[in-house]
């Protein structure tokens, strides 16, 4: 082999491997978009004004997302292997789980349910589904729909980030 044909190949390979290093799968791109979110958001939702903080922990891996009011919950975001994955600790007492599915242009995230911890039954209240929208930087609503033996209430959360 020449030196010539070698560093084609060389550079060939190189090209390859960046381009497979940058391309992200969807639910990658998600979780990007999810970690841009730490800081403290506050917004309405029917029920009266909500704060919302946003804080990426351990080292990268997970985004925890707090809701500050008469009932502090939690979420939890990380990737799954390729799947976006939430789990909401819930005030119901139970920890549903969810998976995302993206928009085309990747400012809708879905996150449907999967399953849960501590559901006393399959009807049992508990979040259902969340859909994340991203308005713009400091712009986002969240859709929470809890369900309970078959009733579904939703609840929208308009936040603005906190400067």
């Amino acid at each position: 082999m020449t030196k010539r044909a070698a560093t084609r190949i060389l550079i060939a390979a190189l090209t390859l491997a960046t381009a497979v290093a940058v391309a992200q799968t969807d639910a990658q791109k998600a979780f990007t978009t999810i970690k841009s979110l730490p800081g403290t958001w506050e917004g309405n939702t029917a029920m009266g004004p909500v704060k919302v903080t946003f804080k990426t922990t351990s080292g990268g891996s997970a985004v925890m997302s707090e809701i500050l009011g008469k009932e502090d919950m939690i979420t939890m975001f990380n990737l799954d292997g390729s799947r976006l994955v939430m789990t909401h600790y819930c005030a119901a007492g139970n920890e549903p789980r969810m998976q995302a599915s993206v928009s085309a242009d990747g400012k809708v995230i879905t996150f449907s349910f999967v399953d849960a911890m501590n559901l006393t039954t399959p009807d049992a209240a508990h979040m259902h589904k969340m859909v994340l929208t991203l308005v713009d930087d400091n712009h986002h609503t969240e859709e929470w729909t809890f369900t309970d033996h078959g009733k579904e209430h939703k609840e929208l959360f308009d936040l603005h980030r906190k400067s």
